[in-house]
């Protein structure tokens, strides 16, 4: 019963389908921009497959509708024999050279190269992945077919076609884009927020009564969740900073607001800029308003960058808006944290433009991630105009970024989308691992914007026109970090892209989206100029506190 099921199905599959399929599945082989786990790109493969058999189901489709001559007989039969050799072959030729392909990425991070892919069970998975996805699509023309059935009772048979489409075409998409979806991002949402409350045990209650949770703070320790704490916690203190930083010195300000700090967006606003008051935030020579990532995460290379630069004259200040990691917000909610970072940058700049001009500290905006998109959209910059804030360092922005893109596609002719240089670099320059930020004639002006960006970083080259067109940064010269093995394959790249994103965070620090706090380290030094730093203090600040250990 097994090999008849078998037999039927072999029949039933298109033989045109399986062909583009096969090539589909060996393009998603090649690399990309980031390693990729062996799950992932066994899924990858399993849906690349299925996307290049829909292709091949639907050209075949055309064809016939077309009322082209087709292949009969023996003919027929010689064809389909080559085609599935043809297929055989091409899956097997690319399954060995996967390895090869992924260590040419591996090389590049400075990670150790894999021995083997384990073709036969990545084939397997996709395999598994294909039927599925299979199972799936007959099931919806199961569905369309029955509704057309019923319908054609009592309407013409054309119009009984559009109906059972419109309705299986409703129902899947309500079904996986509304329950499931919905279902999906609420356990996601309930998992992180348990994670969240989680008290870690060599977190202590802070004694200092500057320091966000303490007792004289207007917000409780437990409140402000697992990342404020850990934000509020792990300040440096003085004594460290006089080893490194030149001039005067003080210990940086930190405030925290989490999502159970209150109820509203506008009250946990309200509580950050009261915070920021009490602590005497407005009284140093620096003010960051930092919006976190969606998990509440703040990149400490980001902040103790700046910290150590200005030897602890900043205050920064940041308030929770998700639990959510960046990656799945940007995919299912873009829009997540945007009235939160909005609502704070309103309090903190309303206060701040009323302060004298020369007693009020430099102000910045700071954001990595879903955090950068959010902090780029919490200020209309033609509301800046009359009385403008300092500037902002966003890194690892995000494709969805507005103002990124703009500034990308407005670059100056012959340099590359990875790291562009836009207009004379007055007011907005681009850096990634071997900076930028300097190379220019023109001097920054007063206002500066900074992005600090790996060309590797999916979260920042994604591109949903990835589908059907060649993006701008695989053209011409390729960033340091990229395979030159890499190549733009209709559909397929999109996809290779898509699950980057996701595994973006797994690169090495330096890479994909993991920022290295060297590189924040010479960002902030160029945006903010602190004086009395040379070129040994900058080293011996990068060996102290970065990442690279180099």
């Amino acid at each position: 019963m097994k090999i008849k099921h078998l037999h039927l199905l072999r029949r039933s599959l298109s033989t045109t389908g399986l062909l583009v399929g096969a090539l589909l599945f060996a393009t998603s082989l090649s690399p990309s921009l980031v390693p990729r786990p062996f799950l992932m790109q066994a899924l990858l493969s399993g849906v690349a497959f299925s996307a290049g058999y829909a292709i091949g189901v639907f050209l075949h489709w055309l064809w016939n509708f077309m009322e082209l001559p087709e292949f009969r007989g023996r003919v027929l039969l010689i064809g389909k024999i080559i085609a599935w050799v043809l297929c055989a072959a091409i899956v097997i030729g690319f399954l060995v050279r996967a390895s090869a392909w992924q260590n040419s990425i591996r090389e590049l991070m400075d990670l150790d190269p894999v021995d083997t892919t384990r073709p036969f069970s990545l084939g397997l998975i996709a395999l598994l992945v294909f039927l599925a996805l299979l199972g799936l699509a007959r099931l919806f023309r199961l569905i369309k077919r029955t509704v057309s059935r019923t319908a054609n009772r009592v309407v013409p048979g054309r119009i009984s076609l559009v109906i059972s489409v419109v309705i299986t075409v409703a129902l899947f998409w309500g079904l996986f884009s509304g329950v499931l979806a919905r279902v999906a991002l609420n356990s996601f949402d309930a998992s992180f927020r348990q994670l969240d409350l989680l008290i870690e045990d060599e977190l202590d209650v802070p004694t200092n009564p500057l320091h966000s949770g303490s007792a004289a703070s207007l917000l409780g320790w437990e409140e402000l969740g697992r990342q404020g704490r850990r934000f509020v916690a792990r300040v440096p203190a003085a004594d460290e900073l006089a080893r490194l930083a030149p001039g005067p010195i003080d210990e940086p300000l930190r405030v925290y607001v989490g999502l159970n700090s209150a109820e509203t967006i506008e009250e946990r606003a309200e509580l950050a800029l009261a915070e920021l008051q009490r602590i005497g935030g407005f009284e140093r020579d620096y003010l960051v308003v930092i919006t976190p990532t969606g998990t509440g995460w703040v990149d400490p290379g980001g902040i103790q960058s700046i910290e150590y630069l200005v030897g602890g004259r900043v205050a920064s200040v940041a308030v929770q808006y998700s639990y959510l990691p960046s990656w799945l917000s940007l995919l299912a909610q873009p829009d997540y944290g945007q009235e939160t970072a909005r609502a704070l940058f309103d309090r903190v700049y309303r206060h701040w433009r009323e302060l004298p001009t020369e007693h009020r500290p430099r102000l910045y905006l700071h954001g990595l991630s879903l955090g950068a998109l959010n902090s780029d959209r919490s200020a209309d910059m033609w509301d800046l105009v009359g009385d403008p804030i300092d500037g902002a360092l966003w890194s690892g922005p995000p494709f969805r970024s507005q103002s990124w893109q703009w500034a990308t596609a407005q670059r100056r002719p012959g340099t590359p989308a990875w790291r562009p240089r836009f207009r004379d670099g007055s007011v907005i320059r681009f850096a990634n691992q071997d900076g930028g930020l300097e190379d220019f004639a023109a001097p920054w002006g007063p206002f500066r914007i900074a992005y600090l960006q790996y060309a590797s970083d999916p979260i920042s080259f994604f591109e949903p026109s990835a589908l059907y067109r060649e993006p701008a940064w695989m053209r011409g010269e390729r960033g340091p970090d990229v395979s030159p093995f890499l190549r733009w394959y209709p559909v397929v790249t999109f996809l290779q892209l898509a699950v980057d994103i996701a595994a973006a965070e797994t690169a090495p620090i330096g890479y994909g989206h993991s920022y290295a706090t060297e590189h924040y380290i010479d960002s902030w030094q160029a945006l903010i100029e602190p004086p009395g730093w040379d070129e040994q203090r900058i080293e011996a600040l990068k060996r102290t506190i970065g990442d690279l250990g180099d």
